[in-house]
């Protein structure tokens, strides 16, 4: 196990990071912008490196400087979160020359699954289902309309190099395409600093179900599916799980391990699927790190999944058969954001009071406190509540509990919006898409 570990993050995921290694026995360093210079993890780690950058998220994003911050501290391995250099090929290029050990996979890994077009292709030849689509990057309309008659419209174009829903385009006509390739284009250029796109079939009426894997770059095993349809602007907000049939689940997990084996995975990786109205499951991409909805799966399986994840990465094997992975019950998360509830805006701010739930069941991930400043220029994420229950309606029944219990006083948050979607019939029902808070836009 390594002696020292640095952080290269910040918020509720460098303090959940930190709690992992401290079980670890692993010393805590930690680099930090101005802004986070009094945040819990920063005051709870061992070592802290300030990285007062001009700009506050290139405290976390410049490779020389978190590198310089590794070295100065004596880390032997860099945990990245999620967000920021999480996914970085280069800077993971960069830590493999420095001797330095990144948690999560290698480099190449990253660099062929941050392409989505070769990770469609990687998936495909490892028996994941893919939708149909472009196997190249298509670059004139004529081109594009000839695949979508091929296909059948609607499809969609996105960024091969992109994530986050960003430059995404709907095409439901050929006359579209010349405007929505070049806009997309543009969009990918701007964000990504890559403006190759590829086209695929859209899928109406989608679910978005994740499965959790963990490899040691032979062998792979999975935790079962998350279902986390329910997003504003291609960003989730509420997660649960599980959602499949045990015999879906063994079918599609059995796949994603493969995948993981294919390609040499080695940590902590999110198979993200659409599944459409049939129940098709279409592959969408791998997150290759760990993800904001990781407590979900704990509190159905009691695994620490981030423990996991360095331990795979300190250099050992799987610790666990897939026959040791059981679910039990039914868990929710919501993720408390400081936004305006209706329009999504961020709402920082300092909170004046300050007070999360407990009892069983409850879990709640956050770095908030009494006094606490939430900063604008940062992610909007303030806390993760987290809800386990025998069956899905208790675990409901759970969340309303505990959101009503919730009190944050100094900024705005989405709490009311989950208190309603608590209480939605389609909601209880289980009728989501990825459409549902479009479909439903009266909830507040």
């Amino acid at each position: 196990m390594f002696e020292r570990v640095l952080i290269a993050n910040r918020g509720e995921i460098a303090l959940r990071i930190l709690r992992s290694l401290r079980g670890l026995g692993c010393e805590v360093a930690i680099v930090h912008g101005r802004e986070d210079r009094l945040s819990l993890p920063v005051r709870l780690s061992d070592h802290a490196v300030p990285l007062y950058l001009d700009n506050p998220i290139d405290s976390y994003l410049d490779i020389d400087a978190v590198l310089g911050a590794a070295k100065e501290v004596g880390a032997q391995a860099i945990h990245p979160g999620y967000g920021f250099l999480a996914e970085n090929a280069e800077f993971v290029r960069r830590c493999e020359e420095e001797g330095i050990t990144f948690i999560g996979p290698s480099s190449e890994v990253i660099r062929n699954l941050g392409d989505k077009i070769e990770a469609r292709r990687l998936m495909q030849e490892a028996g994941l289902p893919v939708a149909a689509g472009s196997d190249e990057p298509v670059s004139n309309a004529d081109e594009a309309a000839a695949l979508a008659t091929e296909i059948g419209y609607p499809v969609i174009l996105k960024a091969a190099a992109g994530g986050g829903g960003i430059g995404m385009q709907i095409v439901n006509d050929a006359s579209e395409f010349d405007s929505a390739l070049k806009s997309c284009q543009s969009r990918a250029a701007s964000a990504f600093g890559d403006d190759r796109v590829f086209l695929e079939k859209f899928i109406e009426g989608a679910q978005h179900i994740e499965f959790q894997v963990l490899a040691d770059g032979t062998d792979a095993v999975h935790f079962g599916e998350r279902f986390c349809s329910i997003q504003r602007r291609h960003q989730k907000l509420l997660e649960e799980g599980p959602w499949l049939s045990e015999e879906v689940r063994a079918d599609i997990g059995a796949r994603v391990c493969e995948g993981a084996r294919s390609v040499g995975y080695r940590g902590l990786a999110t198979f993200e699927f659409l599944r459409d109205s049939s129940g098709q499951f279409n592959f969408l991409e791998v997150n290759p790190r760990v993800q904001v909805e990781h407590t979900v799966t704990e509190m159905l399986t009691g695994h620490d999944l981030v423990s996991l994840g360095i331990r795979v990465a300190s250099g050992e094997s799987l610790p666990l058969s897939q026959e040791d992975i059981q679910l039990s019950g039914h868990a929710i998360q919501c993720r408390i954001n400081a936004e305006d509830p209706r329009r999504f805006t961020p709402s920082p701010g300092r909170l004046w009071d300050c007070h999360f739930p407990g009892g069983f069941g409850v879990r709640v991930d956050t770095h908030a406190h009494v006094g606490y400043e939430m900063p604008g220029c940062f992610d909007s994420l303030l806390a993760k509540l987290i809800v386990w229950g025998p069956d899905r309606e208790r675990a409901i029944a759970g969340m309303r509990s505990a959101l009503a219990e919730t009190t944050l006083i100094g900024v705005e948050t989405v709490i009311p919006l989950h208190q309603a979607i608590m209480d939605e019939p389609d909601f209880q029902a289980r009728r989501v898409t990825i459409a549902y808070l479009d479909e439903h836009p009266n909830l507040l």
